[in-house]
């Protein structure tokens, strides 16, 4: 299995679902889950809500298990804020 594609079909399936089915998320995060953007911490399953704009996916073999890190950059615009973040 190639994990660059691998890694893209998750992004494309991770943010598409974002962006159109919000309820499809819940299975990726919990109620307890908290990203934090620059100082921002968002918690919950409802509450992380964000537009985005990717510009670069990347990944690389991680672990014993056939894990995989997966970096995205792009600019990200949470709901309550006027800016997007880098």
């Amino acid at each position: 299995m190639d994990p660059d594609a691998v890694a893209k079909a998750f992004v494309e399936h991770y943010y598409s679902t974002s962006d159109n089915d919000r309820v499809g998320l819940g299975g990726l995060y919990q109620e307890a889950s908290m990203p934090t953007f620059e100082g921002h911490k968002i918690q919950g399953v409802q509450s992380i809500q964000f537009k985005h704009n990717i510009s670069t996916v990347d990944c690389q073999p991680s672990g014993p298990a056939s894990c995989m890190l997966v970096f995205v950059s792009g600019n990200l615009q949470l709901a309550s804020e006027e800016h997007a973040l880098k």
